[in-house]
């Protein structure tokens, strides 16, 4: 029999193959599946059989991909979860009143993960489909989520390097980044501009559960082009709004 030990770094293994999977925009070869998720190629191997089996990974003539079990996980979780479940009339309220579109995320590990979306009459030029895992260190919403970490898990989540560059082409220091988590913390909200999508503007703020916990982070998202002072001031009102009340909602857990 397997020593509980050994059994856990095979599930560690696993999902770490799982990871890669989900990342890849495309299928992906075993060699390059094995190097991404540090494997032996032999070890890589024998997971994803077992994946294949169980349907979590699916394989093409390119190579391999995540699999339809994991949509049905994915549908659990949308059907399921108080939050994924509760947002959805705030988000279309949110949509309507501001005219830009809506979304909330989840904190998954050190990304973010899209768990809900509502598109405004304006649709915005780019697809984000539910299920997208984003970084936490360019937008707003990502942003709120490092406000809230511990000093020790922000050193973790942040990027290696002592800059950043926004899709913007501006280039901040990871001392303005801090700088700028430190006013968001304070001020209960996150605006950015440009950061990961050029010419796009987001207003973004935490829901807090009735324990005070992040539980997730909503906000909005349009052009930045035709935003005013006055504007953005509006778009945090509704969206801060948005969060207190879905937050009232929330059940909290153990």
């Amino acid at each position: 029999m397997a020593a509980p030990g050994s059994n856990m770094r095979s599930l560690d293994r696993a999902f770490d193959v799982l990871a890669v999977l989900q990342a890849a925009k495309q299928p992906i070869r075993l060699s390059e599946l094995a190097r991404s998720s540090g494997l032996h190629i032999a070890t890589a191997q024998r997971i994803v059989n077992v994946l294949l089996d169980r349907g979590y990974a699916a394989r093409t003539a390119d190579g391999y991909t995540a699999g339809p079990a994991a949509l049905a996980v994915a549908h659990a979780f949308m059907v399921s979860n108080p939050i994924s479940v509760l947002s959805q009339t705030t988000l279309q309220q949110l949509a309507a009143s501001t005219g830009y579109t809506a979304s909330i995320y989840v904190r998954v590990e050190n990304s973010r993960v899209l768990i809900g979306r509502v598109e405004s009459e304006n649709p915005l030029s780019y697809a984000l489909p539910v299920g997208e895992r984003l970084p936490l260190h360019l937008g707003g919403a990502g942003k709120v989520i490092l406000a809230e970490m511990s000093p020790d898990d922000l050193r973790e989540a942040l990027p290696e390097g002592d800059t950043i560059k926004l899709a913007s082409g501006t280039v901040i220091t990871r001392a303005e980044l801090l700088n700028q988590l430190e006013k968001i913390r304070a001020e209960g909200h996150a605006v950015s501009i440009s950061e990961r999508n050029y010419g796009i503007a987001s207003v973004a703020a935490p829901v807090r559960a009735a324990d005070g916990k992040v539980a997730a982070v909503i906000g909005v998202t349009g052009p930045a082009d035709t935003l005013t002072d006055s504007q953005i001031s509006r778009l945090i009102t509704e969206v801060r709004r948005a969060a207190t009340t879905l937050g009232a909602r929330i059940p909290v857990t153990g």
